[in-house]
């Protein structure tokens, strides 16, 4: 008589390798995120290189913040949307549209033209930041799913690097700033095969689970996972299906909280990881860390390969996150990391008004990257899953997300406005009190919601 092999629980089963396939496929969102910040901090001076004077300051706000409008409301809409409808369809959408609108962008590169189709590739991104880790912390095992959601954060450096790499060996050999159109088509191919990938993707086990399809559920779970597989206590802890009361109770007291928690310190972040990420090589040069130089394309070129070697130290950030401080308190990882990064930005601060030597000024700033980047840049991204229920996390994780964008966004547009009010002082005193907020409002509120 053959022995059938014995059941594993999804929750407390080995890491397989269709565990990283999954990974890999969820965490392309993250990828095109961090390829399109990089994408806007090189083409906006491209663009003012190539038709200045006739491209207006304010002009160059709206190309620099359109993107990242469109990832607020992509993370709303989307993630409310698949709560209610399912995540599969608009988890293949997401990727479909970045393709469509980044080879519109590359055939028609037009200002009205490229407003338009970076406020599509945000929303799609949105979408993705809303849907990935919904489908990664539903299906990943219990022991590994603090890393699989961090690795999956992780990937938008690893677009960070990818596009930066490829826009400086482009503009390197070509001397011509007028094709920063044609840079969209490699985050379009990519894209394709996102689109192309999530075909082997089936509805969320969790998500048909929630909703009382259950057989559907088990069916799923053993497509993405194998037939021996099971979901072993979860069903018993099925919750209601009633999405119209979910939506009436979202903002509940308890969840305002979760709202705050979650988004406000995203936001905060938003201030480090996009405001100053975008405007990077502007704030070097004014702090002095990067010479200046008379042609304005080659400036933009150099630029380019400084910021490169800043995010080889980001990626450097993300790896000591994963491998030891995933290890710790998720709040207090998030706390540490928020006060840290602060206290780069005032060593760096410190250096520039005493006109310290430019190592004392650039270790201020390699802190800062580290400990934000160690910290809240994948807590924030993890924490909505930890305290989001099934039925209302991919909400819970679209707001979240908006939010966290909104910060950036008003960074966007604030931090040239302090450049010109204040120098690279100004900017750097207001992006420590941002900090210090975010490190204030998750000591106040993470220990009282997540019990670890």
């Amino acid at each position: 008589m053959e022995n059938k092999p014995h059941p594993l629980d999804m929750e407390n089963m080995p890491l397989r390798l269709r565990h990283v396939y999954i990974l890999i496929i969820a965490s392309a969102g993250q990828c095109f995120g961090g390829m399109l910040a990089i994408l806007v901090g090189v083409i906006a001076p491209l663009i003012a290189i190539t038709r200045h004077p006739a491209l207006p300051s304010w002009l160059q706000g709206v190309i620099c913040t359109s993107g990242l409008v469109g990832i607020m409301l992509g993370s709303l809409f989307f993630g409310r949307l698949s709560d209610k409808y399912g995540y599969l369809f608009f988890f293949r959408l997401c990727p479909l549209i970045v393709t469509g609108a980044s080879l519109w962008i590359y055939f028609c590169p037009t200002i009205p033209l490229l407003v338009v189709c970076l406020l599509l590739i945000g929303l799609a991104i949105g979408g993705s930041y809303a849907l990935d880790p919904s489908y990664l912390s539903e299906i990943m095992p219990a022991k590994w799913r603090r890393t699989m959601l961090g690795l999956s954060k992780a990937m938008s450096g690893v677009g960070n690097i990818v596009m930066i790499f490829i826009a400086y060996i482009v503009l390197k050999h070509s001397d011509n700033p007028a094709i920063w159109h044609k840079l969209f088509l490699v985050l379009a191919l990519l894209a394709l095969l996102t689109f192309l990938s999530r075909f082997w993707f089936v509805e969320s086990p969790a998500w048909l689970l929630a909703h009382g399809k259950t057989a559907e559920a088990e069916r799923n779970l053993q497509h993405f996972l194998g037939q021996d597989v099971r979901f072993g206590e979860l069903p018993s802890k099925k919750e209601s299906t009633d999405s119209s009361a979910s939506r009436q109770n979202f903002f509940t007291r308890q969840n305002l909280k979760r709202v705050i928690l979650s988004g406000v310190p995203w936001g905060c972040e938003g201030m480090g990881v996009y405001g100053i990420g975008i405007f990077t090589p502007v704030l070097l040069l004014t702090l002095g860390l990067i010479q200046r130089g008379e042609n304005p394309f080659e400036r933009v070129v150099e630029s380019l390969r400084f910021t490169f070697y800043i995010n080889l130290f980001v990626m450097f950030g993300f790896i000591l996150g994963l491998s030891v401080v995933r290890r710790f308190n998720l709040i207090k990882t998030q706390y540490w990391g928020f006060i840290l990064s602060a206290f780069g930005l005032a060593v760096t601060w410190v250096g520039y008004i005493w006109h310290a030597p430019a190592g004392v000024l650039l270790t201020g700033f390699l802190l800062f990257e580290l400990a934000l980047n160690a910290g809240p840049h994948l807590s924030t991204f993890e924490l909505p899953s930890r305290i989001y229920t099934l039925q209302e996390r991919a909400e819970g994780e679209g707001i979240a997300s908006a939010l966290g964008k909104l910060g950036a966004i008003i960074a966007t547009f604030v931090i040239p406005l302090l450049l010109d009010w204040g120098g690279g002082s100004l900017v750097l005193l207001i992006a420590i009190a941002v900090l210090l907020i975010g490190g204030i409002i998750t000591r106040l509120l993470g220990f009282q919601i997540v019990k670890e």
